[in-house]
């Protein structure tokens, strides 16, 4: 199977020459990159949320496969879903799904459906993968898209994708796909941003979950980034650093009604 790209032309530049000039005008210079376990991305155009995620990826050094856990935006097809076979295209090319790894993590979880249903139109993974084929022309990845909330749900898929890490020894980093508080003032989401914020850099899954529950944040990967969080935890992380936070309307303008981004590499 090859997943053709749906949103390139309109989250990232449409052809390879463009898209390769987009990736260097948003990357940085300098600056040194080591090993990560896990980073928080988002996933807008790259207009918007672009030199985030290029932050991000900049100081992380590149791995031999990816684990991408993002958000059903629509709501099609599982409500907990990977992919465990095939290839997804952008304009820089082909990447393969690690299937080894794939396979290991839907051996080992209790809620997570072979569907390619929920990955068909869903952007949050794909506006990932020019970044990673960039770095690392070499690296596979697996595809994870979640629609269910439900903290046992999250908690299952980051055991299970732990637990398959450790076992098939692959040097792997994983990705929680999200945008922060979307359209609400600058204001308001800098104060519920802040909350989310807090739990994820205590490495705190339960407490994220909570407090975008409570709260009500739209933050539409929560659900992903606990999942990643559980991952993360179970894998002997110890510290998170936020790395960039901003919104849409450092672009438009418009701070009466954002969307906003942060990004955060987890070690």
């Amino acid at each position: 199977m090859v997943r053709r790209p749906v949103v390139a032309g309109s989250f990232y530049a449409g052809t390879r020459e463009r898209l390769q000039r987009q990736l260097g005008e948003l990357s940085p210079t300098g600056g040194a990159r080591s090993e990560a376990l896990a980073a928080i991305v988002p996933h807008a155009g790259y207009v918007y949320s672009g030199q985030v995620a290029a932050r991000v990826y900049a100081r992380i050094a590149p791995p031999d496969t990816w684990v991408i856990c993002g958000p059903n935006h629509s709501g099609a097809g599982a409500r907990a879903s990977i992919l465990t076979s095939g290839e997804w295209e952008t304009p820089l090319g082909r990447m393969a799904i690690d299937d080894d790894l794939g396979r290991a993590i839907l051996a080992r979880s209790s809620v997570l459906q072979e569907d390619p249903v929920a990955h068909a139109r869903e952007h949050a993974i794909e506006v990932q993968l020019p970044f990673m084929q960039r770095d690392a022309p070499r690296s596979r990845f697996v595809p994870i898209a979640l629609f269910s909330h439900e903290y046992a749900v999250c908690r299952d898929v980051g055991l299970a994708a732990a637990a398959a890490i450790q076992e098939t020894g692959r040097r792997v980093v994983l990705v929680a796909s999200t945008d922060m508080s979307h359209y609400v003032s600058r204001a308001v989401a800098t104060a519920r941003d802040r909350q989310a914020l807090d739990a994820i850099l205590a490495l705190d899954p339960e407490g994220l979950h909570r407090v975008v529950s409570r709260e009500g944040i739209s933050m539409c990967g929560f659900h992903a980034t606990t999942a990643v969080l559980v991952a993360a935890n179970a894998l002997g992380a110890t510290t998170a650093e936020l790395v960039a936070y901003t919104d849409s309307g450092a672009v438009t303008g418009d701070t009466a009604e954002v969307v906003a981004y942060a990004g955060i590499t987890i070690r």
